[in-house]
């Protein structure tokens, strides 16, 4: 009998992980690692390139990292080249790159909202266009969109943010549309709120004792009681790049300790 465990294996696996220097990216390609994969990631500079490739060296993991803006068509073209002759064919791609910007709608400029969808909404749509046909080609393809609970809900001052991250799960469903007869799934992954050391601020403890309000905020709207982490991300990360998920696609999977089934408790 074949060993089910085996559909979870990314051994032999190239999988590019958009802006994973550090954070969530880094933990999503340190668990495809683990699973077997060969790992490349990109950033905008050399030096976080260098930053992440020490990261991993630490972990003991051979990874890739190349120099590339994601939101030019160009450089991700030719990033893509390098990693197809260095590495091998793109099998599994994240699209984990992305930035927030917490500015009032009508206090934000024209130039601040572009810039939040160029990186959030276009480049998913330029890396992934740029690494379909390698898949039809092979076959296969695993296409992974970092969404957010902003895919589903509005907050006060993330509009950019909630446009494109409403934008990318859309992309997401019409990538599967698209290219599922090619057997290439493309799923989302939503985030909750987690413990980084980014949100460490919103998490420390008042002078007086008391928790922040929006640690005291969160842990109330989270029926787990508490922050996720990013190894709570993994095994949906492993899965979805696995050929365990095969015949999943167009999905969002919100790791979230359950936001957003949750309408609060009552004051």
């Amino acid at each position: 009998m074949e060993d089910f465990t085996k559909k979870f294996s990314l051994a032999g696996k190239v999988a590019w992980v958009t802006g994973a220097t550090y954070g969530l990216g880094f933990g999503y390609a340190t668990a495809f690692a683990q699973a077997g994969a060969k790992v490349v990631f990109n950033d905008i500079s050399q030096d976080k390139v260098d930053m992440g490739l020490k990261a991993y060296a630490e972990l003991g993991i051979d990874a890739k990292g190349y120099v590339c803006d994601v939101t030019n068509e160009e450089q991700v073209q030719a990033t893509l080249k390098k990693i197809e002759e260095e590495v091998g064919v793109v099998d599994v791609l994240v699209n984990n790159a992305g930035i927030i910007k917490r500015i009032p709608m009508t206090d934000m400029t024209v130039e601040q909202w572009r810039q939040v969808i160029d990186v959030d909404l276009n480049a998913p749509f330029i890396v992934s266009k740029a690494v379909i046909p390698g898949m039809i080609k092979k076959g296969h393809g695993k296409i992974i969109n970092i969404c957010s609970m902003m895919s589903e809900l509005g907050r006060e001052t993330v509009s950019a943010y909630a446009a494109a991250k409403g934008g990318l799960k859309m992309l997401t469903r019409n990538i599967c549309s698209e290219y599922g007869a090619y057997n290439i799934q493309c799923n989302g992954i939503g985030p909750g709120y987690i413990a980084t050391p980014q949100t460490a601020p919103l998490r420390e403890k008042q002078p007086d004792g008391s928790m922040h309000p929006f640690d005291s905020f969160i842990r109330a709207k989270t029926p787990a009681g508490r922050w996720g982490t990013p190894e709570d991300l993994q095994g949906t990360a492993v899965f979805l790049a696995s050929d365990a998920s095969d015949f999943i696609n167009g999905q969002i999977i919100y790791v979230d300790g359950g936001i957003l089934a949750y309408i609060g408790k009552q004051p």
